[in-house]
């Protein structure tokens, strides 16, 4: 089959003959598949409201269990993103009234981000429907594919995720 990266890769062939462009052929098309994913993804988050950070960080709530509570910093790890991204986050979602911050009860000097009962119900519908987009996704692939697949990128990302 032909896609963009094979293109790409027969024209740095081309012109590049000495360099090896074979690791294009997983890079270039995880990248590229990136992209077409949370497009996609997307689509559902915009649908109730959210933009993907947003989804993220309510999700992360929802994950943490009664009484769907975590610190700043700990969702900002979990979301992989700075403290200062973490805030506007926040900010949005107070404002929505999908989140509440308070003190924390054990230290008066951190702080709490606690679901609201809006954002809890909010977050539970959008993931069903996430979780619906994501399978209609993987409907590309085989199940033994996608089983194949996950092992591999498993595999992959504990190198850099150990």
């Amino acid at each position: 089959m032909s896609d963009h990266v094979t293109r790409i890769q027969a024209e740095w062939a081309r012109e590049r003959p000495d360099v090896d462009v074979s690791p294009q052929g997983v890079i270039g098309r995880l990248h590229r598949l990136a992209g077409h994913l949370t497009e996609q993804l997307c689509v559902v988050y915009r649908r109730f409201g959210l933009r993907e950070g947003e989804f993220d960080v309510l999700a992360a709530l929802r994950r943490a269990g009664h009484p769907f509570e975590r610190a700043p910093g700990e969702l900002a790890q979990f979301t992989m993103v700075t403290t200062g991204a973490m805030t506007k986050r926040l900010d949005r979602l107070e404002r929505d009234g999908l989140v509440t911050r308070r003190r924390s009860a054990a230290d008066g000097r951190a702080r709490v981000v606690a679901l609201t009962k809006a954002g809890r119900e909010l977050i539970d519908r959008a993931f069903a429907e996430h979780m619906a987009n994501e399978r209609r996704l993987l409907g590309a692939l085989t199940p033994e594919e996608a089983a194949l697949l996950e092992t591999l990128l498993t595999s992959w990302l504990s190198h850099y995720e150990s």
